[in-house]
């Protein structure tokens, strides 16, 4: 149900911003990104979960693992590269906005999304790489999770993890953001609160479960499993909610569309 919700919310969104050419603007466009990034990363797990408590098909292939692992973390770090960009256009939007629509066109605005995406792919290729030529042993091919997420496929693994273990971490914990003066802060609470929150809904859940795989040994096995599931879950689920409920432009063109799909032909 939360993936079909996940699916359902992202879709609206596409259809909504396709849809109403009012809303082909810089912060629509990436939030369209984010739609898709969203879609992918819950689609890369669901399928292979139901099947897991559905049909019990708990066998994985470790290419298939490493497969599913890159799409997983790379994707999450796309979507760390399109808050990036999405707080780029904010400060345009706020401190220069008579030029806004020039620096920030179409053709910025794909080329920022595909810089997203080959940071993504720069960052995470590595991961399932330095897993397979440095780490082939294992203690168990049992993998304590729903998914073949990074830290969990490392922890089984024989010989020196630091490497993954300090390469994992440093990835997730790249992204820094600030500007400049108080007045600027105070001026892009009130425009960038739908950002604010989507960004808190995607790392909390990622720095939770991360600091959990790495401190948390006392922490019991399904609390990591139910961490892992959320990291996954929550953030395709509400970013829709966020951006419909706090966007006046998309709740207004949602509703709109509604209307005017209710009233007889």
């Amino acid at each position: 149900s939360m993936y079909l919700v996940a699916v359902v919310g992202n879709v609206t969104i596409l259809a909504v911003i396709k849809m109403e050419r009012s809303l082909h603007q810089p912060m629509y466009f990436f939030l369209c990104m984010l739609a898709v990034i969203d879609l992918v990363l819950s689609t890369s797990t669901m399928p292979k979960l139901l099947a897991i408590f559905w049909f019990g098909a708990r066998n994985i292939d470790l290419d298939a693992c490493l497969t599913q692992m890159f799409f997983i973390h790379c994707f999450a770090t796309v979507e760390s590269g399109i808050f990036l960009a999405m707080a780029f256009d904010r400060y345009v939007a706020i401190c220069d906005p008579l030029h806004h629509t020039s620096v920030l066109s179409h053709a910025v605005v794909g080329r920022l999304g595909l810089a997203a995406l080959l940071r993504g792919v720069l960052y995470i290729g590595p991961l399932p790489l330095m897993i397979r030529l440095r780490l082939p042993l294992y203690r168990t091919q049992i993998i304590a999770h729903s998914y073949c997420e990074h830290m969990a496929v490392v922890t089984m693994a024989c010989g020196d993890t630091t490497v993954n273990n300090f390469y994992g971490m440093g990835i997730g914990f790249l992204a820094v953001m600030g500007l400049g003066t108080p007045e600027a802060r105070l001026k892009t609470l009130g425009t960038c609160s739908s950002h604010i929150c989507a960004i808190l809904v995607f790392y909390i859940p990622i720095a939770v479960s991360s600091l959990t795989h790495r401190f948390g040994h006392d922490v019991p096995p399904h609390i990591h499993i139910l961490l892992a599931n959320f990291y996954l879950l929550i953030p395709p689920i509400l970013n829709p909610v966020v951006y419909a409920v706090r966007t006046k432009q998309i709740r207004e063109r949602f509703l709109h569309i509604l209307k005017a799909e209710s009233q007889p032909k």
